[in-house]
């Protein structure tokens, strides 16, 4: 077997396949991958360090910025994390806005996922249609918010302002054209035979590694695990019917097109919750203007688009948290892409990395 010197060069931090500043320093026999090396920490901010000097609802606009791309789940984890410090009841109506609006985060979120893997693939024209949908979401998430990637619209108690007359028929008309804008994604991207040679069998991570590495969401349902937060007992998304899609390949493929099945399971939620909206009614608690939870600790979490999001937060009674920390799903996911790009192609480990969704606002905190 010939072998060749084994060499190593860097992906990133300024690759723009990797998806914002993160590094990877391959080692390469050839042009096979025999060692990947994580390195992050170009985009660090210390914002869980900044929590501490903010009060509670001054925090709310610095979730925005872990992942950015899905700013409103991120929001929503928090906001339910403090109301579960504080013992909060959030009313009906705000309850169901915020299912409405992260469900649409969450769409938006897995319509640039899957713009930018074709575009790691060089496939520009998918880009350019997942784009122009994405683009209508986020026009619906402007008239609500004000705000197009950060929102700052989740309020510790509910949300910042109802849902306009205009949105409505704005989302119905966005929902009764999905299923069609689907079908275009599968004849232009998701279907062509070219993608599939190169996705099907590549970065195949098992069930027991997703499970050893703590892998969540998308990337965990599309090992075979069909684990979802959502589902489980207690949630307000026990109100809706809904799938929770699992594929059993778990290769770079099934992830990819595991957020093709989620988005339309999130267009289902979002109909639903448009014909359980009440008519009327609050949509934020009364929450005391100097808000000073009782002292204690809480965590919980949420499933975010990207997997599974942790807030745990501790109180010492002042306005201020003493502690905030963020499990974010990102770093955890990045964790195990030096184990499943071994034995690739250098240009296939940048379609298994994209294959993973990642953020690095949400690696880097």
């Amino acid at each position: 077997m010939i072998k060749t010197q084994e060499i190593k060069i860097n992906m990133g931090p300024q690759h723009p396949s990797t998806h914002g500043v993160y590094r990877c320093i391959l080692s390469l026999d050839g042009e096979t991958v025999t060692h990947a090396e994580n390195v992050v920490g170009y985009l660090h901010r210390g914002i869980e360090k900044l929590a501490e000097s903010r009060t509670y609802t001054q925090f709310i606009p610095y979730t925005d910025r872990f992942d950015y791309i899905c700013a409103l789940l991120n929001e929503i984890g928090y906001v339910e994390a403090v109301e579960k410090l504080g013992g909060i009841e959030v009313p009906e109506r705000a309850k169901y806005i915020r299912v409405i609006m992260g469900e649409i985060n969450r769409i938006a979120n897995h319509l640039l996922y899957i713009a930018s893997y074709a575009l790691d693939f060089g496939g520009f024209t998918p880009w350019m249609y997942l784009f122009r949908d994405r683009e209508r979401l986020l026009d619906l998430m402007e008239m609500v918010t004000g705000g197009r990637l950060t929102m700052n619209y989740m309020r510790i108690g509910g949300v910042a302002a109802d849902l306009p007359e205009a949105f409505f028929p704005g989302i119905r008309s966005f929902l009764d054209d999905f299923p069609k804008l689907v079908q275009e994604y599968y004849d232009i991207f998701l279907g062509n035979e070219i993608m599939w040679g190169r996705a099907k069998g590549a970065g195949v991570l098992s069930k027991e590694m997703a499970l050893e590495y703590g892998v969540t969401g998308p990337n965990l349902r599309a090992s075979g695990v069909g684990f979802d937060l959502r589902k489980e007992e207690g949630s307000f998304y026990n109100r809706f019917d809904f799938q929770v899609p699992v594929r059993e390949g778990g290769d770079s493929y099934d992830r990819l097109i595991l957020r093709a099945l989620e988005m339309q399971e999130s267009a289902k939620i979002i109909a639903q919750a448009l014909e359980q909206l009440p008519a009327e009614g609050p949509i934020i608690a009364k929450v005391p203007k100097v808000f000073k939870p009782a002292a204690g600790e809480v965590f919980h979490r949420v499933e975010a688009a990207k997997g599974q999001l942790g807030y745990y937060v501790v109180s010492d009674g002042t306005t201020k948290p003493y502690r905030v920390h963020v499990h974010s799903p990102s770093f955890v996911g990045l964790g195990m892409f030096p184990e499943i790009c071994k034995g690739h192609n250098i240009q296939d480990a940048v379609a298994i990395f994209a294959s993973i969704d990642i953020v690095l606002g949400e690696v880097d905190r």
